[in-house]
Parts: structure tokens; sequence; C-alpha cells
């Protein structure tokens, strides 16, 4: 005789656990005598540490060379009678962020969801306190601090309207990247003149904008070049396949200063004098040549990671090889490897400090520049320990934005 079970099984959630700070911080920093032992150690060294700092910071460092070098820092020799075309170049780049931002958002309840205002609460109270531990105050006019506020309001209003427009016009995402595409084209002409305006050499180009442009002209045009390698890699056309495979263990078998050196001083050597390029354009081959052959490796572990089935299923719909590479293989493959791409691009952010030693003065060789200044001798700590701050502030939010970007599209894939 059998028995059947008509009781309905609890499908309700598991009851959630409640935990105050006091016992998250019995359980995680004070659960045994070595863990509290090892807890009280290192809460010693950081009191000492931050205790150190401060006193340094607030008694000892001479903050002047950074709100008397300011200029240089963001912009080096750029012409101070052209610094409206700069505002120009960053109001353009905030009315296309703000527009991808609300025509991303057009299907959110909220523009502004209390979880991203208190993110970016926090993290402007950061950089509140850290700046103000260094400068204490912006050291800039009126004029300037007026038009930074109106810049923050213009990327509100941008993002409302761009919510607004994309709901009626679902179309409109479908032309931010081609927006983007031509504001490179805008940026760069009001950065070097022409027409109607005034001609900027590259060489008045310094700090942080060039630090910026050299990192964002290389990151975009070595995504595209490191998919093809990769492609081509694993391509069954054997002289393809060997002549990618050669370039990129050249390539990675060489350090980037070497590569950055050959661009700069040795190819003049080889060209005619109307055919050299200019300095920064040299530079920026350079690094986007080193940066594809890691990114080739990159997106190659990403089609590795990818099921043949995936492809045949599309060849079994009748999909030819490109398209099968586009809809189907790809997105797979460089959603999966987000992470090791985005580290890449962090990497060469950061690699662009080495064009210090081939004689561009960006961000580092700008801060080498102002401490051969003698009103400014031993002012390392200072000068550095701001450059830093900049640097990790650029890099903290890459970061994130890619956590962000992994967030949306594992939620998509759910």
């Amino acid at each position: 005789m059998t028995t059947v079970n008509t009781q309905k099984p609890d499908l309700s959630p598991p009851p959630a656990t409640q935990t105050n700070p006091l016992t998250w911080l019995q359980k995680n920093l004070f659960s045994t005598w070595y863990n509290s032992l090892i807890t009280l150690t290192i809460f010693a060294v950081f009191f000492q540490f931050f205790k150190g700092f401060l006193t340094w910071a607030t008694t000892q460092a001479k903050w002047t060379v950074i709100p008397a070098n300011l200029s240089l820092f963001f912009v080096g020799r750029f012409p101070k009678d052209e610094y409206w075309r700069l505002w120009l170049i960053l109001a353009v780049i905030i009315f296309l962020s703000g527009l991808t931002w609300g025509t991303l958002a057009r299907n959110s309840p909220k523009l502004f969801s209390i979880n991203s205002l208190i993110g970016l609460t926090v993290t402007g109270l950061v950089i509140l306190t850290i700046t103000g531990l260094i400068v204490v105050l912006l050291p800039i006019s009126i004029t300037y601090r007026l038009l930074l506020l109106a810049m923050v309001v213009f990327l509100v209003v941008t993002a409302w309207v761009g919510k607004q427009v994309a709901k009626k016009t679902p179309n409109l995402v479908n032309w931010l990247p081609l927006a983007w595409f031509l504001s490179f084209f805008i940026v760069l002409w009001l950065m070097t003149g022409g027409l109607i305006l005034d001609n900027v050499s590259t060489n008045d180009w310094g700090g942080l904008l060039l630090t910026v442009y050299m990192a964002v002209v290389g990151i975009v045009l070595s995504l595209p070049f490191g998919i093809l390698l990769a492609l081509g890699r694993q391509s069954t056309l054997p002289v393809i396949c060997w002549l990618c495979r050669l370039y990129i263990e050249i390539i990675r078998g060489v350090p980037l200063i070497t590569i950055l050196f050959m661009g700069q001083v040795m190819l003049p050597f080889f060209l005619p004098a109307d055919w050299r390029p200019d300095r920064v354009l040299r530079a920026i081959v350079g690094l986007t040549m080193f940066s594809a052959a890691y990114l080739a490796e990159n997106v190659r572990g990403g089609l590795q990671s990818i099921p043949r089935g995936q492809s045949e299923a599309a060849k079994a719909l009748g999909l030819n090889t490109p398209l099968t590479l586009i809809l189907i293989v790809l997105p797979q493959a460089i959603k999966s490897v987000i992470p090791a791409i985005v580290g890449q691009f962090i990497g060469l952010f950061q690699d662009t400090t080495l064009l210090a030693i081939v004689g561009l003065v960006e961000l580092l060789g700008i801060s080498r520049s102002i401490l051969a200044n003698p009103r400014y001798i031993g002012r390392y700590a200072e000068v550095y320990l701001f450059i830093g701050v900049i640097y990790w502030l650029i890099c903290f939010a890459m970061s994130q934005g890619s956590k962000r970007l992994e967030r949306q599209l594992n939620i998509e894939r759910n």
C-alpha cells in the first residue's frame, strides 16, 4: 500500500538574517582571541600611519605648490586665451554623457534612484575629504567655480531630457555610438585648431589633458585592433594565423618603453623630414600596438570559452561566418572577459606615465617640470601625492563603471 503526500512543499524564501553592527564586528573581527589580537594590531598600525600622515599634511607639508601650478597640472601650456575651447570640450562630453545616461535609464522608474544618490553623495564626500586634505580649498576663480557648478546642472538637465526623448524615440540609443564617434573629431578640432580657429601645437598640450587624450585614443583604437588580432589568431587560414601570432608574441616580448623609444627616437631616422609624424601621434601608435597585443590574448580567452555548439547552431539557422561572429560569438566572448579588458584599459591609462621619459609632458612630465623650478625644489611628496590621487580617482571610476556594466549584463542574462 502506497501513501501519497498531498501536503504542498513550503516554497517561501528562507527568513532573512538580520545582524547589527556589533554582531558583525564580533563575528568577523573578534570571533576568537587571536582574531581580536590581529584586529587590534592592524588597527594600531593604521592609526599610527594616519596619525603621522595627518601630522605631516597639516604641519610640515607646503601645499602652495599645488594651487600655484593648478593650470599646468590640468592643461599644461595650453594658451590661456584658448581655455574657452577646453570648457566647450567639457560641455560636449557632459552633454553626451547626460544624454547617454538618460537614454540608458529610459525604462527605469527613477532616473536618480536612492542608491545612485547615496553613491554620488558618498563619492563626493570622499573626493571632497581627500581634496580638502591636499588643497584645503580649490584655488580657482569665482568664474570657474560657477562654470563647474553649471556643468553639474547641465549634466542633470541633459540626463532628464535624454530620458524623456528616449521614451518617445527608442531608436535614439542606436545613434549614440555615432554621436560619440563624431564628438572625437569635434574635440580634436577644438584642441588643434584649424578652419576658423587658431592652431595650437601639440607641444603645448600637457598635464592631465594630454594624459586623458592619449589614454582615450589608445583605448578606442586598441580595442578593435585587439579583437581583429584575436580573430586572426583563431583563423583557420594559416598565413593570417601565423602573422597574428608572430605580431602578438613579438610585441608581448618587448617592454613598452622600448616601443616608445623606437617611435620617438629611431623612427625619424628612417623617414624623410616631411613624412615624420607628430610626436603625439607616434606615441599613440606605440601605445595602441602594445595594448592591442595584450587585448588580443584577453579576447582570445573569451573566444575559447564559447562552446562550439553556439557556432554550429548559428550556421544551422543560416547565418554565415561573419554574422555568426558579430551576432553570436563576439558579444558572449567580450562579455565574459570584461574584467580583463577593463584591467588592460586601466593599465594603459597608467602606462601613459612612461610618456614623460620620451619627452611628452603629460601629468607626470609636467610634475617633473614643476619640481625642477627652484621655487619648488623638495616638494616631491606634495606633488606626487596630488597626481597619485588624480590617477586613483580615474582608475577607481573606470573600475566602478566596469562593475556596473557586468551587473547589468548578468541581470539581462538572468
